[in-house]
């Protein structure tokens, strides 16, 4: 399993339309092939700066989604919302306790 973790930052004027956008597109996302799990975060301080957490059963898999339409569809309308170059890490779950 590949977790997938992306920070966002965007113009305080953009957060309302991002949200809506996430809100529309999240369950497609999540039903994606290959994707288990997705949570979006906002920082508690910087309350412009979101995460994006996902896993994927493969490397394989998210690089489908990032060349899909989908994607493409998303991330064409979030992109301009942005205030600072997103980053992104894809990470191995070592540990999980409940």
């Amino acid at each position: 399993m590949l977790v997938r973790i992306v920070k966002m930052s965007f113009e305080p004027s953009k957060i309302e339309d991002f949200l809506a956008n996430f809100e529309t597109n999240k369950h497609k996302i999540r039903a994606f092939k290959g994707c288990q799990f997705l949570e979006l975060y906002r920082d508690q301080n910087n309350t412009n700066i979101f995460f994006t957490y996902s896993y994927w059963n493969s490397e394989n898999d998210l690089n489908n989604y990032r060349h899909s339409e989908l994607f493409k569809s998303v991330w064409s309308k979030t992109k301009p919302m942005f205030n600072a170059k997103p980053e992104a890490w894809s990470v191995s779950k070592l540990t999980t306790l409940d």
